[in-house]
C-alpha cells in the first residue's frame, strides 16, 4: 500500500503539469468574482441573534445579491446584508434578512440538517483552500437550526452524475451528515429575520499561512416566492456548490491550528431476542474518539470501541429487481470527509463503500478501533483509513485499509488514485485488494469528462478483475446532455465497495431542454427530455434496457407534475428469477411499454403530497405501482410523514401484492432537543419495526440519546421478535 502511495504521489506531483497546461480556464486564485472583507475585533461578540450590537458596525457590509432563481441576474426582491468579524478563536457572521412581509416568512421545521429548499434560509459556503472544488457549508433558518456539510467535486455526485440534491453517502458530492462544532442564533422582528454565526477556526481546515484568502458564496432563500439569491452570481444550471464561480473572502488572519479533542461515550442497553428464547441481555460499553490537528491542513481521527447506537435505522425499500439494493451510510465516523475517499459511480460502482465495514449479512460486527488521516500535503489531497473489526461467532475479524490521494487542477479538473484492502486478521491468505486511478477534465464552463479504471485482486478468483468508466456531460442554461460507458469484468470483486450488479457493460445517454416563460408568472420551467440506458452481459445479451420519453412541468411555488412518461423497457433473463415467494419468471427476453406519472404539491406548505404512479407491462404480465408521501408540519416543532409504496403484479406464473408503509414523526422542543420515530410495515415479511429516538444534542452531533427498537411479527404468527432500549451519552472535550 505504501509503495502505491509513493508512486502515485510522484506521478501527481511531477507529472500533471503538462495536463494542467492544456486545460482551458484559469485556477480559482484568479477569480473575478466579488470580494468581501473580514474585520478583526477586540470586542466580545455576544451570540444572541440580536444584531444591534455596535461591534457589527465596524465590519463592511455585503449588500449586492442577485437572483439565481427565478430570474437569473436580476436584483433580489428583498434586501440582504452580511458582515464578517473574527478574533483569535473564531469567525463571526451576521446576516440581516430584511423582508417587506415578515408575516409570510416560512420558518420551517426546527430539526438539524433539514432540507433548506422548503423554508427561508441563509447559507454560507467557504472554500478555505481556494481550490474551486471543495468547501464547508453552514446554514440556518428563522427557526435557528444548525445545517452543515462538506462539498467535494463542486457538489456533483460522481461520474456522469448531475444530481444537485443533497447527498448522504460517501459517493455524493455534498456530504450533509458532516457535523461541525459551531453555533448560530436567530431572531425576528417587524423588519425581517436575523442570524448570527460563530464558527471556530478549529472546525475549519485551511492553509498554514496566517493571512487567508478563501472562496466565498452566500445564498438566501425566500421560499414564498421560491426565490434563491446569491452574493456571487452562478448560472442557473449550476448550484450554490459550484465553488469555482464563488467570490473571495479576504482579511482573515487565522491562527495556527492546535486541535486536540476527545469525545468519550458511555452506553447502556437492555435487549431481548425472542426468536432464540434467550434471557434479557443487559450490557454496558465505553469508548472514545479523538481528533488531533497536525498543523492547519491535516487531521488525525482515532476511534476506540466504536458504537453507532444513536444512528437512525434504514428506511426499508421494495426491490422487484434481481439486483442489489443500495442503503446509504449513516454512521458519523465514516461520513466525515467521506468525499475524499469517493471513487466510482454512486450507488452503482462504489470502489469504497464504508457500509461494508462493521456490517455483515444485515447484522452489526463490533469495531475495535481505527484511525483516519485526511487533509492536504502541499498540492495533494490525502486520505488514509484503517479500521479493525472484532471476531464474532458469525464473522472473522478483519482489517480494512483505504488510501486515497488526488490533485486538483485548474478549471474543475483533477487526477487521483485509490487503494482499498480487506485482510482476515486470523487468516492472512483471505484478503481482497482494489486499486484504481480516476480523473476529471473540465473544458470551459459547459463540458466535463470523467473516468476511472480499477482492478481487484482476490485469491482464487477467476475471470477478468477489472472495471472502467468514461462519461461526459454538457450543461448550459438551456441544454443538459450526457453520455456514459461502463465495463465491469466477470471477476471484478471490490469486497469493500458496492456493485449493484456483476459482469456487465453499460451504455447511457440523456438530452434535456429547459424552457422558460417569463411572461407567465405562475409557471417556472418546462423540461422535455429523452433518456436511454442499457445493461448488457459480457456476451452482448441485453439484461435491462430503458428508453424514457418525458416532460416535466414546474410551477412558481415549486409544485410539479410530469406528463405521463413513456418507458420502453426490456428485461432479459438467462435463468429463472424468483420475483416473489414461489413465483418464478422463466428465462427469456421481455419487451414492454409502461406509463409513469409523478407529481408534488408545494412542499413548503403545512400539508404537501408527493407521488408516483407506474402502470404497464412487467416481465410476462402487468404491474400497477404507486408511491405516495403525505407530509404534515405544524410550525417549527411538529412534523409527520406517511409513505406508502404499493405494487400489484399480475403474471401468468402467479399474482402478488407488495405493500410497504412508513410513518415518520418528529417533535423538536428546541433545535437541539428532539424526539423522532420511524414505524415501518412490510407485507412481504409480515413484520412491523419501530425505532424511537430522543436526542439532546451538544456540539458536533454529540449529546444524550435514548433509543427504543421493537420488531413484531404480524399475521397468524403475531409475536414479538426483538426489543431493546439503549442509552448513550457522548461529550466532546476540547483539550488544547
Amino acid at each position: 500500500m505504501s509503495r502505491i502511495l509513493i508512486v502515485v504521489s510522484l506521478l501527481l506531483g511531477h507529472g500533471v503539469s503538462l495536463l494542467a497546461q492544456n486545460i482551458s480556464g484559469t485556477g480559482p486564485a484568479t477569480s473575478t468574482g466579488p470580494i468581501a472583507q473580514a474585520s478583526r475585533t477586540a470586542q466580545q461578540v455576544v451570540l444572541d441573534g440580536n444584531l444591534h450590537d455596535a461591534v457589527w458596525q465596524t465590519a463592511p457590509p455585503l449588500l449586492e445579491f442577485v437572483q439565481h432563481e427565478p430570474f437569473g441576474g436580476e436584483a433580489s426582491s428583498e434586501r440582504t446584508e452580511i458582515r464578517f468579524l473574527y478574533d483569535n478563536q473564531a469567525l463571526y457572521v451576521a446576516a440581516w434578512m430584511y423582508d417587506s412581509d415578515p408575516s409570510a416568512i416560512v420558518q420551517g421545521e426546527g430539526r438539524r440538517d433539514i432540507d433548506l429548499a422548503n423554508q427561508d434560509a441563509v447559507i454560507l459556503v467557504f472554500d478555505t483552500f481556494h481550490d474551486g472544488q471543495n468547501a464547508f457549508v453552514f446554514g440556518t433558518t428563522p427557526a435557528g437550526i444548525e445545517y452543515d456539510g462538506q462539498v467535494t467535486k463542486e457538489g456533483e455526485g460522481g461520474f456522469g452524475n448531475t444530481n444537485r440534491g443533497q447527498q448522504r453517502g460517501s459517493g455524493g458530492g455534498f456530504n450533509l451528515n458532516w457535523d461541525g462544532s459551531w453555533e448560530v442564533r436567530t431572531s425576528r422582528d417587524t423588519l425581517g429575520w436575523y442570524a448570527e454565526f460563530r464558527i471556530p477556526f478549529s472546525t475549519l481546515r485551511y492553509p498554514g499561512q496566517s493571512r487567508q484568502e478563501w472562496g466565498l458564496n452566500i445564498a438566501r432563500n425566500i421560499r414564498r416566492r421560491n426565490e434563491q439569491a446569491f452574493w456571487a452570481p452562478v448560472p442557473r444550471q449550476y448550484s450554490l456548490y459550484r465553488v469555482s464561480l464563488a467570490g473571495v473572502l479576504e482579511g482573515v488572519e487565522a491562527p495556527a491550528q492546535r486541535i486536540l479533542r476527545v469525545t468519550p461515550y458511555a452506553l447502556g442497553s437492555v435487549q431481548r431476542d425472542y426468536t432464540t428464547a434467550t434471557p434479557t441481555d443487559a450490557a454496558s460499553e465505553f469508548g472514545a474518539d479523538a481528533k488531533i490537528g497536525l498543523g492547519s491542513s491535516l487531521t488525525l481521527d482515532l476511534t476506540y470501541n466504536t458504537d453507532f447506537a444513536q444512528v437512525e435505522v434504514d428506511e426499508q425499500q421494495v426491490n422487484l429487481t434481481r439486483f442489489s439494493t443500495f442503503f446509504p451510510e449513516k454512521r458519523p465516523f465514516f461520513l466525515e470527509n467521506a468525499g475524499t475517499f469517493s471513487v466510482g459511480t454512486p450507488q452503482t460502482v462504489e470502489l469504497f463503500f464504508s457500509r461494508r465495514i462493521g456490517i455483515q449479512n444485515g447484522r452489526s460486527v463490533p469495531i475495535l478501533g481505527g484511525a483516519r488521516l485526511t487533509g492536504r500535503a502541499g498540492n495533494l489531497q490525502l486520505g488514509v483509513l484503517n479500521i479493525q473489526t472484532k471476531s464474532t461467532d458469525g464473522a472473522p475479524g478483519n482489517g480494512f485499509s483505504v488510501a486515497r490521494v488526488f490533485r486538483e487542477l485548474p478549471n474543475r479538473s483533477r487526477i487521483g488514485a485509490l487503494a482499498v484492502s480487506r485482510i482476515n486478521t486470523s487468516d492472512g491468505a483471505d484478503h481482497n485488494v482494489t486499486v484504481a486511478v480516476d480523473g476529471r477534465l473540465g473544458i470551459g464552463d459547459a463540458f466535463s469528462f470523467d473516468g476511472y479504471a480499477a482492478r481487484t485482486f482476490t485469491p482464487g478468483k477467476t475471470g477478468r478483475e477489472s472495471s472502467f468508466d468514461i462519461s461526459g456531460t454538457y450543461r448550459t442554461t438551456k441544454w443538459d446532455a450526457a453520455l456514459a460507458f461502463r465495463d465491469v469484468g466477470d471477476g471484478f470483486n471490490p469486497e469493500v465497495g458496492f456493485l449493484s450488479r456483476e459482469a456487465y457493460q453499460f451504455v447511457s445517454g440523456r438530452i434535456l431542454r429547459r424552457v422558460r416563460f417569463p411572461s407567465v408568472p405562475w409557471f417556472r420551467e418546462l423540461r422535455p427530455h429523452i433518456t436511454y440506458r442499457e445493461f448488457l452481459d459480457l456476451e452482448g445479451f441485453t439484461t435491462t434496457r430503458l428508453i424514457h420519453f418525458d416532460s416535466h412541468f414546474e410551477f412558481a411555488d415549486g409544485s410539479f407534475f410530469q406528463l405521463p412518461a413513456i418507458n420502453l423497457t426490456r428485461e432479459g433473463l438467462r435463468e429463472p428469477f424468483e420475483i416473489a415467494d414461489g413465483i418464478f419468471v422463466p428465462p427469456g427476453t421481455y419487451d414492454n411499454v409502461e406509463w409513469g406519472f409523478a407529481y408534488n404539491t408545494n412542499l413548503s406548505s403545512p400539508l404537501s403530497v408527493r407521488g408516483r404512479v407506474t402502470v404497464g407491462g412487467f416481465y410476462t404480465g402487468h404491474r400497477f405501482g404507486t408511491e405516495t408521501s403525505v407530509d404534515v408540519r405544524s410550525g417549527e416543532t411538529f412534523a409527520a410523514s406517511l409513505r406508502l409504496t404499493h405494487d400489484d403484479v399480475s403474471l401468468p406464473q402467479g399474482d402478488f401484492t407488495s405493500l410497504l408503509t412508513g410513518l415518520r414523526l418528529s417533535y423538536a422542543f428546541t433545535p437541539r432537543v428532539f424526539v423522532q420515530s420511524l414505524i415501518q410495515f412490510n407485507n412481504q415479511t409480515d413484520q412491523v419495526s419501530s425505532n424511537i429516538r430522543f436526542g439532546w444534542l451538544g456540539t458536533a452531533g454529540t449529546g444524550l440519546f435514548v433509543v427504543f427498537n421493537d420488531l413484531e411479527q404480524t399475521g397468524r404468527n403475531a409475536d414479538p421478535l426483538g426489543r431493546g432500549v439503549i442509552v448513550k451519552f457522548a461529550r466532546q472535550l476540547d483539550i488544547r
